[in-house]
């Protein structure tokens, strides 16, 4: 009768960007931290912050807001660093805020309508209804580049 945890449990973090509910899996997520300045990088993609120095590594830090085509608000102490690990590399994902973690069943997932994207990789995976708010689960393999595809 121990019903209260499926191995189909999944635990999402859920946070803001650009005033947009979003979540990621809190398994791809290793530290949030808060706003650091960024040292900006020459030739990097607009969507890319700069690098900070996270414990003696270089970590990359994406503004997710440019990353999802979408306008980046402006800069403040609010704003946090979620810092996730994609294929062994580890991204900094800039947001508005981190709002909850939340648990939740696999069933609860459901896809995105087909038209939602015109891009050959859709980058929202799953959306689900939390207290009435539709939150968008983004597919972390999308949205970081060169998780496969650039590591030589």
């Amino acid at each position: 009768m121990n019903d209260q945890k499926q191995s189909s449990d999944i635990e999402l973090l859920t946070f803001k960007v650009a005033d947009q509910e979003y979540s990621l899996d809190i398994t791809s997520v290793r530290e949030i931290r808060g706003w650091t300045r960024t040292t900006p990088m020459p030739h990097a993609p607009e969507y890319m912050r700069g690098v900070i120095n996270l414990r003696g590594t270089v970590l990359p830090v994406m503004d997710l807001a440019l990353r999802l085509n979408m306008t980046s608000q402006e800069i403040s102490d609010r704003n946090v660093i979620i810092v996730v690990n994609m294929n062994g590399a580890l991204t900094g994902l800039l947001v508005d805020a981190v709002s909850d973690i939340v648990a939740m069943k696999e069933d609860d997932l459901q896809p995105p309508p087909e038209a939602s994207s015109n891009q050959s990789v859709p980058v929202v995976r799953a959306l689900t209804l939390i207290d009435d708010r539709m939150i968008r689960v983004l597919d972390l393999s999308a949205i970081v580049p060169g998780s496969t595809d650039e590591a030589a």
